[in-house]
């Protein structure tokens, strides 16, 4: 669950800091007072865009910092697989946006913003204020389903994905396969002459980087010539010579080596190196007799390495990718010669792989067609639960015309909100507050399967009052004994149900506003109350009426079971 939230220099936020409580969270203000930018930091957290604006003015950044407490272990073990680790059961997500640059942590480690909303994914489930409208676009309705069955369909749909995608390479084949005569002629000809080309050449592996070694030392021959010829002068030749002035010093010591140990052991080191410096002068000889630095041979070595580049300019970076490049030819060649042979080769595999993209297509349809059988039932029940109380709820599934990686199946929902009316779809049937009601019962349904721990609503309540505000609080307070919610609301009945109740409020301070956050006691939730049932003057009569929303909201939550 959330465990605290802490906000610094985001819009009217100059700093704030609450911890929320299991079950149902309430938040509640005037309207202005902030209540939005509550959800929209939590959001900024969760790797939503972050508006300019969003920074409080004149302020150095911005931050938002959310602390989760994990005891799920099924959770933990996704985290650990994604190398992510609680700290004593705890984990941290933070953005900082500095000078329009955002940076995302977990647990203190810097991430990319990708990895952040992906952990959020697995911790929270954001329902803005508009989300409900997104039940009026047809293609959220299979992900609804989809959602609901993921237990049931997750094997199947990777089988479907794997089947889709051998289908769509066959099929992308034969597209291309496709050539006229004239077409296939040019290009045998073509290929025939880059092949000849390759293999023309004889490449071996390896034969450029050892070409290059001799082309950079024969290229060199001169120099390399002089410098070896010039060590030998110093070392083998003449009177001045190193090899000379060894042999001197070697009689010089040997003339009076036989009177101290020290002087011969002088001797001995200096005949080793004498012996050394006569190999070495011996071996520079033959390496300057045998020296062969001739024009004929560079100019080989020099076209042999201009025709290699140059195929590598054409076919590849390295000798390696030509040659692979040839075999690629070669194959692409012998399938055109044998053209008729090749393209029913690939029509029966292009038969194969429809087959069995058709088969696990119609399994995931099969499954998905029990899913919304059972869905249909539970929203429509949910929605009666929520007022809605000669309802009829279905979801139509209809076989596309061709497949995608989800299979052919086009879903969609449909509603009957009075008797003897035809279903029809919810964009023609449905008002706002009816939309955000439908979202409610389809949220409180999938949260039996969900295993993200909170769940935040901003203004689900939009268009509802009276009975349906009632029977709204009553479903709000069954999805806290198996999640922890975080509501904004307006109404008083819903806010009346509250485990944790906070209070945003607005005020001026010298030319600068200010939100704030707080949690309230149990009089200060009545009070409150009361200015949401009575508006800016609250009178006894209406305290009153908090106080007695507030023990019947009690009394409810008793009888339908208290929040785990």
């Amino acid at each position: 669950m959330l465990h605290t939230l802490y906000v610094k220099n985001l819009a009217l936020i100059e700093e704030a800091e609450v911890a929320f409580s299991p079950g149902l969270n309430i938040m509640t203000g005037e309207t202005g007072a902030g209540k939005s930018i509550i959800i929209g930091s939590i959001g900024l957290a969760l790797g939503e865009k972050a508006p300019k604006e969003m920074i409080r003015k004149n302020a150095p950044y911005g931050l938002v910092e959310l602390t989760f407490s994990v005891e799920d272990r099924a959770i933990e073990k996704k985290l650990e697989e994604m190398d992510i680790f609680l700290e004593d059961g705890f984990l941290t997500l933070s953005r900082k946006i500095v000078n329009g640059r955002n940076i995302s942590k977990i647990n203190a480690e810097t991430v990319p913003a990708a990895r952040a909303k992906e952990v959020a994914g697995l911790l929270i489930d954001i329902h803005g204020q508009h989300q409900h409208q997104s039940l009026l676009v047809k293609k959220n309705h299979i992900n609804i389903l989809d959602s609901y069955a993921k237990s049931r369909l997750k094997k199947e749909k990777e089988a479907l994905k794997a089947a889709y995608e051998a289908y769509k390479k066959v099929k992308s084949k034969l597209q291309e396969a496709s050539l006229d005569t004239s077409d296939r002629e040019r290009e045998i000809s073509f290929l025939s002459y880059e092949v000849e080309e390759i293999e023309k050449a004889g490449l071996t592996c390896g034969e450029d980087e050892e070409l290059e070694r001799e082309y950079k030392r024969l290229s060199n021959g001169q120099k390399i010539l002089e410098a070896i010829s010039g060590a030998y002068a110093k070392t083998g030749e003449g009177l001045d010579s190193a090899t000379e002035q060894i042999g001197r010093a070697v009689k010089e010591l040997s003339a009076v080596s036989e009177y101290e140990d020290a002087l011969a052991g002088f001797e001995s080191q200096l005949m080793e190196i004498d012996s050394l410096l006569n190999d070495f002068n011996r071996e520079i000889a033959e390496y300057i007799t045998d020296a062969s630095f001739d024009e004929e041979t560079f100019a080989m070595t020099e076209r042999r390495l201009d025709e290699i580049n140059r195929l590598k300019a054409k076919y590849g970076r390295t000798i390696e990718e030509v040659l692979d490049s040839l075999s690629e030819k070669k194959e692409r060649l012998g399938m055109l010669s044998d053209y008729d042979a090749y393209l029913e080769r690939l029509q029966k595999e292009f038969s194969e792989c429809e087959a069995d993209v058709e088969m696990h297509a119609a399994r995931v349809s099969k499954i998905r067609k029990e899913a919304a059988r059972e869905l249909s039932e539970s929203i429509q029940k949910e929605l009666k639960d929520l007022n809605f109380l000669e309802v009829s709820f279905a979801m139509e599934i209809r076989k596309m015309d061709h497949y995608t990686a989800n299979g052919y199946d086009d879903a969609q929902f449909l509603i009957s909100t009075n008797p003897g009316e035809p279903m029809q779809s919810l964009e023609k049937i449905a008002s706002g507050g009816e939309l955000s009601r439908v979202m409610l019962a389809i949220k409180s349904v999938l949260a039996d399967t969900d295993a993200v721990g909170t769940l935040i609503f901003d203004e689900i309540d939009t268009g509802i009052s009276g009975r349906t505000a009632q029977m709204v609080s009553e479903k709000m307070n069954g999805l806290g004994q198996s999640h922890q919610i975080i509501c904004i609301t307006h109404l008083p009945q819903i806010a009346a149900m509250a485990d944790g109740h906070y209070l945003i409020e607005k005020s001026v301070s010298g030319e600068a506003t200010i939100s704030t956050i707080r949690a309230l006691e149990e009089a200060e939730s009545v009070k409150e109350l009361a200015r949401m049932l009575g508006g800016v003057k609250i009178t006894d009569t209406v305290l009153k009426s908090a106080k007695e929303m507030k023990e019947l909201a009690a009394n409810t939550k008793k009888t339908l079971g208290e929040p785990k």
